[in-house]
């Protein structure tokens, strides 16, 4: 099946797809293999007939579809690149944000490379919200901060894949992720909030 990762090229689960025996859809045509083979350093190597590079004038109107004409030029742009994956997706595993004041475990570039990157927010929801919509298995698992949790999401991941033919088109969110793909947070009554101010207060 063709799996979609959001935030793509999250390294640490595009390899996860190809070894469950499933096709991994990226909006510029990476592919694991590719990456492999290809020399960082060695300018000649790069697929000047992948986009973004072979976009045409035509190319880049297609995210038009999908925004409004006051939308930023950014966001046009991005969404033509996901329109393949947008339109082809057959399943989804989409990687929650970081909880605010997380301490990565890696340096930036590993940390970009495992876990990759939501680069435009607009574009990052919006995309989500598409894929959410469309009739797929889609497993939505909430961002490791510990070595433990890493583990669990790759079990969570595999577990997954391996079973993808006999999951029910639908939205897994195991880990409650809210709206903006965070754990959600416990929250005070109002009674209980101001019981709390009271006790601390002296009134």
């Amino acid at each position: 099946m063709k799996v979609a990762v959001i935030p793509d090229a999250a390294m640490m689960i595009v390899h996860l797809i190809g070894k469950n025996g499933h096709e991994y859809l990226s909006p510029t045509n990476l592919s694991e293999e590719k990456l492999r083979a290809k020399d960082p350093y060695d300018e000649s190597t790069v697929d000047y007939d992948a986009p973004p590079y072979n976009m045409t004038e035509e190319s880049t109107l297609v995210g038009n579809k999908y925004v409004s004409g006051e939308a930023p030029s950014g966001v046009k742009g991005r969404m033509s690149l996901y329109d393949n994956i947008i339109t082809n997706a057959e399943a989804a595993v989409i990687l929650g944000r970081p909880p605010k004041n997380y301490k990565k475990m890696y340096n930036t570039l590993n940390h970009l490379i495992l876990f990759g990157s939501v680069s435009c927010i607009n574009h990052h929801s919006l995309v989500v919200k598409l894929i959410k919509q469309k009739n797929i298995p889609i497993l939505q698992v909430s961002f490791p901060t510990t070595r433990d949790e890493i583990i669990r999401m790759i079990g969570k991941v595999n577990c997954f894949l391996k079973n993808l033919d006999k999951i029910d088109p639908k939205l897994i969110n195991d880990d409650n992720l809210d709206i903006n793909l965070r754990k959600k947070q416990d929250k005070y009554s109002l009674n209980d909030f101001k019981k709390i101010i009271r006790d601390n207060s002296g009134v």
